[in-house]
C-alpha cells in the first residue's frame, strides 16, 4: 500500500512532541508522521506533502506556538481547499474559551484534547478520525482495516461503498 495520507503533529515543546509521536507510533506503518515545532514550519511541510501529490489526513496541533498560534494554522487550513478536509485536533493546556470556540467554528475542529492526555484516549481519537478520513478519501479503505476501525470500514463497504471508491 502506498503511503499517501500523512499525520502532521505541531508542537513546540520537544518532550511533548516526542510523547505524542510515541503514543501514535502504531499508525506510522500506514500513515507517515511529520513533525513541526512552529506554524511556519508546519506550512512548509504541508506544502511539500501536497506538492508531492499526498494528503494530510490528520493534524494534531498545539495552541501556543512561537509566531502564529495553532488556532491560526487550523483556521488557515480550513480555508484552503487542499486541506479543508483534513481532520483537525487541538491539543493544549492553554487555549482560552474564545480561541477554542474560534477553532471549533472556523477550523471545523474535530477534537479538543487537554494536556496532559491519556494515551488510550489519544489513540482512539486518532483511529476514529483517520477511519472517517479514509472512508471518504482513500482509494482503497479495505487496506486500512488492520490499523483503523475495521468494523466501520466493513460497514461502509457493505452499505455500497466501493473497495476502490475514489
Amino acid at each position: 500500500m502506498e503511503k499517501n495520507i500523512y499525520i502532521m503533529v505541531v508542537e513546540d515543546e520537544p518532550e511533548v512532541l516526542d510523547s505524542i509521536v510515541r503514543d501514535i507510533a502504531s499508525f506510522e506503518e500506514f500513515f507517515p508522521i511529520e513533525m513541526a515545532d512552529t506554524a511556519e514550519e508546519a506550512r512548509e511541510i504541508i506544502r511539500s506533502i501536497l506538492d508531492d501529490g499526498k494528503e494530510i489526513g490528520l493534524i494534531l496541533c498545539d495552541h501556543v506556538l512561537p509566531g502564529d498560534n495553532g488556532v491560526e494554522l487550523l483556521v488557515e487550513m480550513q480555508k484552503n481547499p487542499e486541506t479543508a478536509e483534513t481532520k483537525k485536533v487541538l491539543i493544549t493546556g492553554q487555549a482560552g474559551l474564545q480561541e477554542t470556540v474560534r477553532a471549533v467554528n472556523e477550523a471545523e475542529l474535530k477534537h479538543y484534547i487537554a494536556k496532559p492526555w491519556e494515551k488510550n484516549e489519544l489513540v482512539q481519537i486518532v483511529r476514529d478520525l483517520l477511519t472517517n478520513y479514509v472512508i471518504n478519501h482513500a482509494d482503497s479503505p479495505l487496506g486500512y482495516m488492520a490499523i483503523l476501525d475495521g468494523e466501520k470500514i466493513a460497514d461502509f463497504i457493505r452499505r455500497g461503498g466501493s473497495i476502490t471508491d475514489h
